[in-house]
């Protein structure tokens, strides 16, 4: 439902007011109904909900409002079939996000016009996954998280990510390339405005989103990429889902917070096993100690988000070939390894060694890594 400007500008007046938040603001809705009441009431009613500080910044004027009004209101009509402001009020404001102890007042979105005449967008949160994890992965990391979400796109679920280089952009790319007819393939849920795109070298990779999936935004135009943001845009990122599948992550990483928001939440929340010599494998090692279901297919995500997941039958993941005839696939092992290594537990000479690498590696079966290591890659 497309606002009046007058509409608009009581929305983002709400939403500038300092010191008022989400869930102040939730308070004041559900009290008086839409935000021109809100500003309607006097000083001695407002007073009855909220500070004496609060009441005299929800009475006063906001200077911001004017600019960032016209701004807004620009940016919609350029574009109206492709870009919408839902507000809390909004029958197309994703029910999901109402579990949440702070919803976002707002959302600013982009998505195709057959996105948009779709209801909330078909975004169920029964098939919707969250799926994140680091921005340096592995490359068999990256390779998973791209198999994990083709698949499961394959299989009607939506990919719900941040954006971010690494597992996120891995994450877009798979669901766009599994995605059936018709299908809201991937959600981008970023830290900015809408108006810019960060990081810039996914330029292009949010300009296919927004043709085949969605991109949502609680941050006013003209937000920069702020760090404070991007943690807590996490919360819609996995208030949006059923289900979180952290992919790879260190100890200490944003998809270690966006894990324990989904488990506040009263989310499933999914980690693929690696190496245990890998830093960006102990996130995922220390979710599944914690009770995480540990996955090796798409259909292991699938059997928890949909009951019909046996009748569905998308192509599987991660699942590696059996080339125990080959001595040098089985002296790779699934750790990054040297060639000095390799030398010894194959007993070939360098040259012939290094011919066959070279071979795996044009066939997509290993990778060459930093610092002369080469890893194994599962294939599908």
């Amino acid at each position: 439902m497309a606002l009046e400007r007058d509409e608009l500008a009581d929305w983002l007046r709400l939403s500038l007011v300092p010191g008022v938040g989400n869930s102040t603001a939730r308070k004041l809705l559900s009290q008086f109904g839409l935000p021109a009441s809100i500003f309607a009431q006097t000083a001695t009613e407002l007073a009855r909900y909220v500070s004496a500080k609060q009441t005299a910044a929800l009475l006063s004027d906001t200077p911001e409002l004017p600019a960032l009004l016209e701004t807004t209101w620009q940016w919609l009509r350029a574009d109206p079939e492709r870009r919408r402001l839902l507000t809390l009020g909004d029958a197309q404001y994703p029910t999901c996000l109402l579990e949440m102890e702070d919803p976002p007042l707002m959302l600013y979105g982009i998505g195709s016009a057959q996105v948009w005449a779709t209801p909330a967008f078909s975004l169920d949160p029964h098939r919707c996954l969250a799926v994140v994890g680091s921005r340096n992965p592995t490359t068999q990391g990256a390779a998973n998280a791209r198999q994990f979400s083709e698949a499961l796109a394959q299989a009607q679920l939506t990919i719900i990510s941040g954006l971010a280089l690494g597992i996120d952009s891995a994450a877009h790319v798979g669901a766009l390339e599994g995605a059936q007819q018709g299908q809201v393939a991937t959600v981008a849920v970023v830290g900015t405005g809408l108006d810019r795109v960060y990081p810039r070298q996914n330029r292009d990779l949010a300009h296919r989103i927004a043709l085949q999936g969605l991109i949502l935004s609680e941050y006013p135009l003209g937000t920069p990429p702020l760090a404070a943001n991007f943690p807590r845009r996490n919360r819609i990122i996995s208030g949006l889902c059923r289900g979180t599948l952290v992919v790879e992550a260190a100890l200490k990483s944003g998809s270690l917070i966006t894990a324990r928001l989904a488990v506040e939440q009263g989310r499933d929340v999914f980690a693929i096993p690696g190496s245990i010599h890998s830093t960006q494998s102990r996130g995922c090692h220390s979710l599944i100690k914690q009770g995480a279901k540990l996955v090796e297919s798409a259909q292991d995500i699938l059997e928890d988000l949909l009951p019909s997941a046996s009748r569905l039958q998308p192509a599987d993941t991660a699942e590696d070939t059996d080339d125990g005839d080959d001595p040098i696939w089985a002296a790779l092992g699934y750790d990054p390894i040297g060639l000095d290594a390799l030398l010894a537990r194959t007993g070939m000479d360098t040259a012939g060694l290094q011919v066959r690498l070279m071979e795996l590696e044009l066939e997509g079966r290993v990778a060459r890594l930093p610092g002369g290591l080469f890893q194994r890659l599962a294939l599908s």
